[in-house]
């Protein structure tokens, strides 16, 4: 296997991308423009990554080098506070026909029709049962609702986008689309189910820039036109999810249905054109190499050099147990803690315009997750409540983190936890000793979220 193909991830048959991790630059270079905090290059950021390309493997003492440079900027730029948020997982149906190789999340469509005779462990939810679920969850004290969603066929922006999918000669197979009458359960419209999720001040996070383009298929609507009649039916920030790798070549693998890397950035302009704040993500550890990622890391730049709108960067890395790519011998595993530990560091030197790197202890584990936040990361993601996406492609790191457990985890590293809002602009430093809990949200007096998930 030549040198790049990331052997921790891709089977012998690796694919052979155009894009391959090599570099003029060299490795020694690249660690003096990160520690005198220069402006990173592609290439800078690929010797980086692999520790060198002039070598095979990753350099455990080059990678320490790494390491220190990003803890050292990450203590420059926001200091010792380790921030998280009270939030509620809700993701509203498990139905989806893309069939992204990654996702064990999702159940085909199909299965969720009236006619169908197959059992499937999937579900979705109407708005009233998102409504009530939200309201259990701010009456415990949490601030944050997150929703990423399969898409539906049945889903539509509002009434006046049914009428035109129906409109299709075939809306299945030209748009999409069924009916709700179709299914089982109805998923409500999109704007319903804002307006259920955003119920009683709840800061609704969502609304991918995959699920906004399934908000708009078959129209000539902008991403523009959608995300603000999104915004006015509750919606309060939108997660970056759906990015996987902005590479092409590498989308074209992985999730040929989904929407191409141009689509992706255009959506996110448009959710900063109508003034909602956002969060952008990498999924790394499968097909790709390391000039993927730092591709994936530029296009990031590039988008908040131009918006300025990114509150965070969150790298998540690929849970492979029960996915296509792993069950179909594309992939034999995921990436090494080597990997997760520079990746994390790496968006910390170069994302000089993304004040926040979040590790995420539903990907990583406690313990990984507490290592990475020495590596460049200062956010260590929400209390989540519910969380399916993960453990449905084979994640054990568990579904829900109390404020307790937050308080103990941060303190034994010598950091300071802080409650914080979706977009940081609230945050109060958690000095009491256990038991405590949320003070932000709308209905949230201090006392624990609840000692098992809902």
């Amino acid at each position: 296997m030549e040198h790049g193909a990331l052997g921790s991830s891709v089977s012998e048959t690796a694919f052979r991308f155009e894009l391959t991790p090599e570099t003029d630059q060299s490795f020694e270079n690249a660690l003096s423009k990160a520690r005198n905090g220069d402006r990173l290059t592609v290439d800078d950021g690929v010797e980086l990554l692999t520790t060198g390309t002039d070598r095979e493997g990753i350099d455990p003492h080059r990678k320490e080098s790494v390491l220190e440079a990003a803890d050292r900027r990450r203590a420059e730029r926001v200091g010792d506070e380790v921030t998280f948020v009270a939030n509620l997982n809700n993701n509203v149906t498990t139905a989806c026909n893309t069939g992204c190789l990654f996702c064990n999340f999702k159940d085909t469509a199909a299965s969720f029709e009236r006619s169908a005779d197959t059992d499937h462990g999937g579900f979705t939810k109407p708005p009233a049962e998102s409504r009530r679920i939200v309201r259990d969850a701010l009456a415990r004290g949490i601030y944050e609702v997150t929703s990423v969603s399969g898409l539906h066929p049945a889903f539509a922006l509002d009434a006046e986008h049914h009428e035109i999918l129906l409109s299709y000669e075939n809306p299945a197979s030209d748009v999409n689309y069924k009916p709700p009458a179709a299914y089982d359960t109805d998923p409500g419209t999109y704007l319903e189910q804002m307006r259920a999720m955003s119920a009683d001040g709840a800061h609704l996070h969502s609304m991918t820039p995959e699920e906004a383009y399934h908000a708009r298929r078959g129209t000539e609507w902008s991403y523009e036109e959608v995300y603000r009649r999104l915004k006015q039916a509750g919606l309060a920030s939108v997660p970056g999810t759906a990015a996987e790798i902005l590479v092409d070549e590498v989308r074209e693998v992985i999730c040929p249905g989904k929407i191409d890397t141009g689509e992706w950035l255009d959506a996110m302009r448009a959710v900063a054109s109508v003034g909602l704040p956002m969060t952008a993500t990498i999924m790394y550890g499968h097909v790709e190499n390391e000039m993927h990622r730092v591709i994936h890391l530029k296009r990031i730049r590039d988008l908040q050099d131009r918006t300025g709108n990114i509150t965070e960067f969150v790298p998540l890395s690929f849970v492979h147990q029960t996915t296509p790519l792993y069950e179909r011998g594309l992939v034999d595993g995921g990436a090494s803690h080597a990997e997760d530990e520079l990746m994390i560091a790496v968006s910390r030197l170069f994302l000089d315009n993304v004040e926040h790197i979040q590790s995420s202890w539903v990907k990583y584990g406690d313990e990984r997750g507490l290592k990475l936040l020495s590596c460049g990361a200062d956010d260590f993601m929400g209390t989540v409540l519910s969380e399916e996406i993960t453990k449905r492609a084979g994640g054990g790191h568990g579904e829900f983190r109390s404020f307790d457990d937050y308080v103990e985890m941060i303190r034994s590293i010598g950091r300071t936890p802080v409650e914080r809002s979706t977009d940081y602009e609230m945050r109060r430093v958690v000095d009491e000793e256990p038991p405590c809990g949320p003070t932000l949200g709308p209905q949230a007096d201090g006392t624990s979220l609840l000692d098992e998930p809902l």
